[in-house]
C-alpha cells in the first residue's frame, strides 16, 4: 500500500536564495583560495596572485553581505528560518531532541520539517565557521591589498607622510613606512592564520553537512534536497515540529 505524503511549506524564498548564492561564492572562494595557496607550483607571477586575491575579496564582499542579510533573516524570517529553530542548546532544541531520543527508543522514528536536533549542531557550526572567515577575510583584505572596508585606515598608517596615502599600491613599498609596515604585519598575523585554518574546518564541515543531506534523504526520503529549490518537504505524518 502507497503511503499518502503530505507537502509542508519550511524554507522561504530568501533562505533558499541565500542558501544557493552562498554555495556559488563558496565554491568560487574555494577555487581561488587554492590557486592563491600554490600560486609557486601553478607559476602564478605577482601580477597574477594579485588579481586572484582582488576577485577573491570580490567573492568575499557578495558571500558576507549574503551571510549578513542571512543573520539578520533569522531574526524577521519565518519560524523555520529564525536562529531559535536553527541553533542547537535552547528550549526548544531540548524539546525536540528529547522527542527525537523517546521516538528511536520507542521504535517510531519522529520527522522534523525544520533543522532535525542533531542537524542543528552541524548548521551552528557552519554559521560560526563562515562568519569568522567573512570578518577574518575583511580584516585581511584591508591589510593585503588595501580594500574596504579597512584599506584606507591601512594605508593611513602606513604611509610614510600623509600626502602619499594615495601612491600606496599592493605589492609596493613606495611611500611606506618599513617600521609601521612591519607592525602591521605583525598585527595581521592571528587574522591570516585563524582565515586559514578555518578554510580547512570549513571543508571538512561541508563535507560532513553534504553526507548527512545525503543519509537523510536516503533514509527518510522526504525530499530534503528538492526542499532548497521548491521550499517543501513531503512527510507521510504530522512532523513533530509542524505549525
Amino acid at each position: 500500500m502507497t503511503q499518502q505524503l503530505t507537502a509542508y511549506p519550511v524554507w522561504d524564498r530568501s533562505v533558499r536564495i541565500f542558501h544557493w548564492l552562498n554555495v556559488f561564492c563558496i565554491l568560487a572562494l574555494i577555487a581561488i583560495g587554492v590557486a592563491i595557496l600554490n600560486d609557486k607550483a601553478l607559476g602564478v607571477s605577482n601580477d597574477g596572485k594579485l588579481l586572484l586575491k582582488t576577485v577573491h575579496v570580490y567573492f568575499g564582499y557578495v558571500f558576507t553581505a549574503n551571510l549578513t542579510w542571512r543573520i539578520a533573516w533569522g531574526f524577521i524570517g519565518n519560524r523555520y528560518a529564525r536562529w531559535q529553530s536553527i541553533l542547537p542548546f535552547n528550549a526548544e532544541h531540548r524539546t525536540q531532541l528529547s522527542a527525537m531520543v523517546t521516538g528511536i527508543k520507542t521504535g517510531k522514528p519522529v520527522g522534523f520539517l525544520g533543522h532535525s536536533p542533531i542537524a542543528r549542531f552541524m548548521v551552528g557550526l557552519l554559521f560560526l565557521l563562515m562568519t569568522a572567515q567573512a570578518t577574518t577575510g575583511l580584516v585581511l583584505a584591508g591589510t593585503d591589498v588595501y580594500m574596504p572596508p579597512f584599506g584606507n585606515s591601512i594605508k593611513e598608517w602606513l604611509a610614510s607622510d600623509p600626502l602619499m596615502v594615495g601612491s600606496i599600491k599592493p605589492y609596493s613599498k613606495e611611500g611606506i613606512d618599513e617600521a609601521a609596515y612591519k607592525e602591521m604585519r605583525e598585527t595581521r598575523k592571528p587574522f591570516i592564520s585563524l582565515h586559514y585554518y578555518v578554510f580547512y574546518l570549513l571543508l571538512a564541515a561541508i563535507i560532513l553537512h553534504l553526507l548527512g543531506v545525503l543519509v537523510s534523504e536516503l533514509k527518510e526520503n522526504n525530499r530534503l534536497i528538492s526542499a532548497m529549490f521548491t521550499g517543501k518537504k513531503v512527510f507521510s505524518e504530522q512532523p513533530f515540529d509542524a505549525e
